[in-house]
Order: structure tokens, then C-alpha cells, then sequence
């Protein structure tokens, strides 16, 4: 049988079997032989032990689509990134790298502006423009009035995500808006994992409806500069695409160079001033990193 790992502590495994509900699992000795430790949102081969305690070993660890280390969790298919959109104000550098340390895994974002009450129609619409071209999908949502969470039930559908951004900004919110109608199953879920309010917090996938996960992680207030030369910074911005082939010079850093193509678009309104701003930063912090 296949199954997705949901949760892990203490050496076991709490695979989610569609067929039959969680089995608690233990890894066979072959993974430490191999060194290979299983992740929350692995896809594992398991045979079953015991029935009726729901009790298995976990036999194979299929092929990891991705993996991160911070949380330490595998295939993951999106990442929902949750920022007020006030209260507090948006730290649009921070969200940058946020986006930034995804691509470099190859995982989409979704940016999720919530507190979306709190502003002005024009005021969501200067958001959305400083992010047209970042690639990513964007919502704007209250979790206090109960606007736009059926908008994320959609793009979660069928998709293991990881949901992430700073404290503060209603991501407990948005993840218990998203849990109110789970079934029966999840609830025992819950109950088999002893999941609530009082526990340690583990990594931990929530299953929300068929196929369809999200793990909450921990508020982030800082991210640290990127493992990259700063050459590579510009392939993270995907608004600079279609103009740095045509920058006076080759390897052009947009950032001083005459001719720079990617600094004209920006001064005609077509790149936005703000992520240019942050890439800016950016790129000096990867300039002035020492190399050990």
C-alpha cells in the first residue's frame, strides 16, 4: 500500500493510507544503513501489521519530488504565503526572499494578502501591481469577514502545501477557516496523532479534503542571504526576463551599468520600482558575503 507521511516524532512515522485512515509506522533499519531518514510528506511503500491498532512498517521511500530543510519536509507542490496586508505593514523585502528561497527549489507561490478589510480598493491594487510579474498567483482575503477562503480552498485543491509567513498576519486564522468543514476522518486524525492546542508542535501535514494538504511553519521574521553567487540573484526575478538579453553589456548586474535595459523598464513603469529596490539590497548583501 502507498501512503504520505503526515507526521513524524520519536522514531514513528503517521502515514495517511487513503484506503484505510492513519497507520502508525515504524522505518525499517535499511533506511539507517542507507542513511536515509524519512520526511513528513514523503510517499512510502508500508505494509500493514496490525489491523485493528492500525499499526505498520514502513517499507520504501518513493523518488522525493523536492525537499526542504527548514521545515524538513518532501514534495511539496506550492507554497502559500500568508502577509498582512496591514496590521502590520507588509515587509515587502522579507517576502522577496521568501520567493526567492522557493524558486531555488523549483515550488510555486501563492501570495495571500489577508486583512484584505482593513485598505482600499486602490491600496490592494498597488500590491498587486508591485507583484504582476513575480510569477506568482495572488489573493486578497479576510479571514476575520470570511472573504476569499473558498479562493484558497481552490488553489489548495488536490495539492500538498506548505503554508509560511511572518507572525501575526492570521495564518492560524486562515488554517482553521480552512479545517471547518474537514470530515470525520481528519477528526480522528487528530485524535490518533493527539493533535491540539496543548502538544509540541511537530511538522505536520493537515489533510483538508481529498489529496489535498498544508503544513503550517513556524512565523518567520528574518531570512538569512541566499547559498548563490550574486550573478544568479537576476534568474529570481522573473519581471527581468524580457529585458536583460537586450542590457548594452553582457553579464550586465542592473544594477550601475549604462545601457541596462532592465533599469529603463523600471524607469517606464514596467518593472516594479519595489522589487527592484529589493533585488538592489540584495544583490549587495550577496557582493559583501564572506567566502569561507
Amino acid at each position: 500500500m502507498q501512503g504520505k507521511i503526515i507526521r513524524g516524532i520519536a522514531g514513528f512515522y503517521y502515514v495517511h493510507v487513503p484506503e484505510i485512515g492513519i497507520l502508525e509506522c515504524k522505518a525499517k533499519g535499511i533506511f539507517r544503513k542507507n542513511n536515509l531518514k524519512p520526511l513528513v510528506g514523503d510517499l512510502v511503500e508500508v505494509s500493514l501489521l496490525d489491523e485493528e491498532n492500525k499499526k505498520g512498517n514502513i517499507d520504501e521511500v518513493l523518488e522525493r519530488q523536492n525537499e526542504l530543510i527548514r521545515p524538513a519536509v518532501a514534495n511539496i507542490d506550492q507554497a502559500l504565503v500568508i502577509f498582512a496586508i496591514k496590521k502590520p505593514e507588509p515587509n515587502l523585502n522579507l517576502l522577496d526572499r521568501f520567493l526567492i528561497m522557493m524558486q531555488q527549489k523549483d515550488i510555486p507561490c501563492v501570495l495571500v494578502f489577508n486583512k484584505s478589510d482593513l485598505v482600499t480598493d486602490v491600496e490592494k491594487q498597488e500590491l498587486r501591481d508591485i507583484y504582476a510579474g513575480s510569477g506568482c498567483e495572488i489573493l486578497f482575503v479576510s479571514a476575520k469577514q470570511d472573504q476569499g477562503i473558498e479562493e484558497i480552498r481552490n488553489v489548495l485543491k488536490g495539492k500538498t502545501s506548505t503554508v509560511a509567513g511572518p507572525s501575526g498576519v492570521g495564518k492560524s486564522s486562515i488554517i482553521n477557516k480552512l479545517q471547518s468543514d474537514v470530515s470525520m476522518e481528519t477528526g480522528s486524525i487528530s485524535e490518533k496523532i493527539e493533535r491540539g492546542k496543548h502538544t509540541t508542535r511537530h511538522t505536520e501535514f493537515i489533510p483538508i479534503g481529498e489529496d489535498t494538504f498544508i503544513m503550517d511553519t513556524p512565523g518567520f521574521s528574518s531570512l538569512a542571504v541566499f547559498d548563490m553567487e550574486k550573478e544568479e540573484l537576476e534568474q529570481f526575478y522573473p519581471e527581468f526576463d524580457e529585458y536583460r538579453d537586450t542590457c548594452r553589456f553582457n553579464g550586465c548586474s542592473h544594477t550601475h551599468e549604462p545601457g541596462c535595459s532592465v533599469k529603463e523598464a523600471i524607469e517606464n513603469g514596467k518593472i516594479s520600482k519595489e522589487r527592484y529596490e529589493n533585488y538592489q539590497l540584495i544583490y549587495e548583501e550577496l557582493k559583501n558575503k564572506k567566502k569561507y
